[in-house]
């Protein structure tokens, strides 16, 4: 059973783009239907963490905005904040699971007993994955891992890759 659900942001969240207005602001697009997927897994009991390598303001606003249950903005070792928030919750590695998109995430990918890729991600992290999302990043993938995972939990028949 999946009690944590780990994503990184850019990328396997929103598309990949960063919009910049030349006087330090950002902009970032977020799928409405990826947030549903997080509000169902919330629901559900499972915890929603964003594991992000880079500060962003935008990243931590749609994190209050859904209430999710952590957030961790310009994580320099995604692996160590990921498994220091497992022991913290008394998650095992099994009942984790993490998406990603790129190099980055890899280790993460392999260490969560669920690792997963969006469909557009960099061909490493879709060789370390359990399953691999058909949508692209901040295009769906998030919902259809949501709806894998609680689809696992509640004990139904999945199928891999």
């Amino acid at each position: 059973m999946i009690k944590l659900f780990a994503m990184d942001v850019d990328g396997t969240l929103t598309d990949g783009g960063i919009y910049m207005d030349g006087r330090g602001g950002e902009l970032k697009r977020f799928d409405v239907r990826d947030g549903q997927g997080i509000a169902m897994l919330l629901k559900s009991g499972v915890k929603v963490v964003f594991i992000s390598g880079r500060y962003s303001a935008p990243t931590q606003q749609r994190a209050d905005n859904l209430k999710i249950s952590c957030c961790i903005n310009g994580a320099s070792d995604k692996l160590k904040e990921l498994s220091e928030l497992c022991g913290g919750w008394n998650i095992s590695r099994d009942e984790a699971a993490y998406a990603g998109d790129d190099t980055p995430d890899v280790e993460c990918v392999k260490w969560a007993g669920l690792g997963i890729a969006v469909g557009d991600a960099h061909p490493s992290v879709r060789a370390a994955a359990d399953f691999v999302a058909k949508a692209p990043g901040g295009r769906g993938a998030i919902r259809e891992s949501a709806e894998y995972i609680l689809k696992m939990n509640d004990g139904e028949e999945h199928e891999d890759k």
